[in-house]
């Protein structure tokens, strides 16, 4: 059963009810929020943690959500900034040097996941996403898989909308180039 946002946040407003309001938040939100994690770490245990260090994170800072943003969009925007950090951890924007060999790390790592119910044409279009810098890649996720407008992640990452089209532009050709040496496209 889906709770409204008005009814969430008047939980929310309320100190009996909110850790109440929290756990719906989560339940409504966790699925959606672990994909577009999962696209960005690309791994399903890494996403798992991502998205639980996004609710302790959300739910240490609820105090300071004013309601001014959907809830859909805060938690967006603390999701995509803990996947961020966490492949900086990881160094995982090696792949950008194009090195082959990292390359193909990231397409076997995919393969072995249990998780990863995708071929291999989808495992080669992850590692040609993994090498996007960051910005490019959260925005042709956000766009591409999740099928969010321009005005929507522009109000999640705080970039203008004519900044985020000139990204997924860019996103796509370097692709689409990626592919086209891979050949698939």
């Amino acid at each position: 059963m889906h709770i409204s946002e008005s009814t969430i946040l008047r939980m929310l407003a309320n100190k009996d009810t909110q850790r109440q309001a929290f756990t719906i938040i989560v339940q409504q939100y966790s699925r959606q929020l672990y994909c577009t994690v999962r696209r960005m770490v690309l791994v399903h245990d890494d996403a798992d943690d991502v998205i639980q260090n996004t609710f302790l994170k959300a739910w240490k800072s609820l105090p300071d959500f004013e309601g001014k943003s959907k809830i859909s969009t805060w938690l967006y925007r603390i999701a995509v900034n803990e996947a961020l950090d966490f492949l900086r951890k990881k160094n995982a924007y090696s792949v950008v040097s194009g090195d082959e060999k990292e390359l193909l790390g990231v397409y076997s790592r995919l393969l072995a996941d249990e998780y990863f119910d995708g071929d291999q044409a989808e495992a080669k279009l992850h590692a040609a996403i993994s090498q996007l810098p960051d910005v490019q890649r959260t925005v042709f996720q956000m766009k591409y898989f999740e099928e969010m407008k321009y005005s929507e992640i522009s109000k999640i990452l705080g970039t203008s909308q004519g900044a985020l089209k000139a990204s997924y532009h860019l996103a796509v050709k370097k692709i689409s180039e990626f592919l086209k040496k891979e050949r698939i496209e």
